[in-house]
């Protein structure tokens, strides 16, 4: 099952160069990557990322992970992948730029 992860495009460059994603600051901080699944990907980029233009979507084979990721209950009680490690892009199938439209909202790349 894909997993999808919102970052910045530098964030993601540097992990590109790297061969491994540590997080944003806000992951290294909770002490976990935060993750969305598919349908839970326009409510957060709303909710964090409103008005970004810099932004990448990553999507993630998350039985790749292991015992590493775990489903915890989040925004309104909905249950949420995070990464308790690094994510080896190993486990990345694709990279790809999200649009900014002109009215704020967001277009999804495809697959």
């Amino acid at each position: 099952m894909l997993i999808y992860k919102i970052c910045h495009r530098g964030e993601w460059e540097t992990a590109e160069r790297d061969g491994v994603y540590r997080g944003t600051p806000k992951d290294r901080e909770d002490g976990f990557l935060h993750f969305s699944k598919i349908n839970q990907v326009p409510g957060t980029l709303a909710k964090y990322y409103a008005g970004q233009n810099d932004l990448v979507l990553v999507a993630v084979e998350g039985d790749a992970l292991g015992a590493a990721l775990i489903y915890e209950a989040s925004r309104d009680g909905a249950l949420f992948p995070h990464l308790y490690g690094a994510l080896m892009l190993s486990a990345v199938r694709w990279a790809k730029p999200i649009v900014l439209n002109a009215d704020g909202s967001f277009t999804l790349p495809q697959p």
